[in-house]
């Protein structure tokens, strides 16, 4: 029986960030999955209230910026509530792309070539070549990313992104088979299958992530066994020296020569219909309702602030 039976269950939605009706959509799967269960989970919305003091554990399901990037881990901590997935530290790094990215090159994990902007650009710099990868050093959900190939274009979206963000990352496009790999604790640390990535836009962005029929999902990713071993391997190794705990889903392309490259750790994965790591989980045959309390039996406090 899980430790939380009996207990009431905060499933922490909404906030505050680009993400939020995404994580009202998660956090609706997660309640009912929950309560189908026999627990007893109310949809906490940090809108309202970050009090959460009258629950005794919380299954944080909040996409984006407060959510993933620390904040309400640390509230958390702080009102002594055990809380599922990633610590205070681990949420802040991975949130942020440099931080991330920085760490990967330090850890031998591929990533690809990358500088840090604080202006708007009207040409490339030094190295690059067209087609280049824009992104906000902190959002979620391919909020923000673009994928531009002219000087038009560059200076567009660049001084977009400075005006909405201050800084921004610039990285090399890297041409390939996109694919992710979601990580459960249980309490081993588990690589699911690697589930390719076939979405109507060009990339994998907020779009194909969440509207129905935009995003095919082949699992297993239709790669080499080498391929598949490797990628999982780099996955679990992503997880680890990143700190992450409970849950999570790593991002990457695999190039046909150079093979695969990270492009990011999420610690608070979707949970909503369309979401991968659920997709995963269903085809290691493990049901939506097992994947969540799995994830509810690994929350703990982490950090003790």
């Amino acid at each position: 029986m899980s430790k939380f039976k009996g207990k009431l269950v905060a499933v922490l939605a909404g906030g505050f960030s680009e993400e939020r009706e995404i994580s009202l959509r998660s956090g609706k799967n997660v309640q009912e999955a929950l309560t189908t269960l026999g627990y007893s989970a109310d949809l906490v919305d940090p809108v309202n209230s970050l009090d959460f003091s009258d629950y005794d554990v919380a299954f944080n399901v909040l996409h984006g910026l407060f959510g993933e990037d620390g904040t309400v881990q640390g509230l958390l901590e702080e009102q002594k509530i055990p809380y599922t997935g990633s610590g205070v530290a681990s949420s802040l790094l991975c949130m942020n792309k440099v931080s991330s990215k920085f760490l990967f090159e330090k850890s031998g994990i591929p990533t690809a070539p990358f500088s840090v902007q604080i202006v708007g650009l009207s040409a490339l710099p030094n190295g690059m070549s067209y087609p280049v990868v824009l992104k906000p050093m902190s959002e979620g959900s391919s909020v923000g990313v673009r994928i531009v190939d002219t000087d038009e274009e560059l200076l567009e979206q660049s001084q977009a992104l400075v005006q909405k963000y201050t800084t921004y990352l610039i990285e090399d496009y890297i041409e390939g088979v996109e694919v992710t790999v979601g990580i459960i604790q249980t309490p081993d640390t588990i690589a699911l299958p690697v589930l390719e990535l076939r979405p109507e836009n060009r990339f994998y962005d907020y779009e194909a992530k969440y509207t129905p029929g935009m995003t095919t999902f082949v699992i297993p990713a239709e790669i080499s066994d080498s391929e598949t071993k490797k990628v999982q391997n780099l996955a679990v190794k992503t997880f680890d020296i990143s700190g992450c705990s409970g849950l999570g889903r790593v991002d990457f392309i695999i190039h046909p020569e150079k093979g695969p490259f990270a492009l990011e750790v999420n610690t608070v994965p979707g949970m909503t219909n369309t979401s991968d790591l659920p997709a995963q989980a269903a085809h290691q045959g493990m049901s939506f309702e097992a994947l969540v309390e799995s994830i509810l039996d690994q929350a703990s406090l982490k950090n003790r602030v």
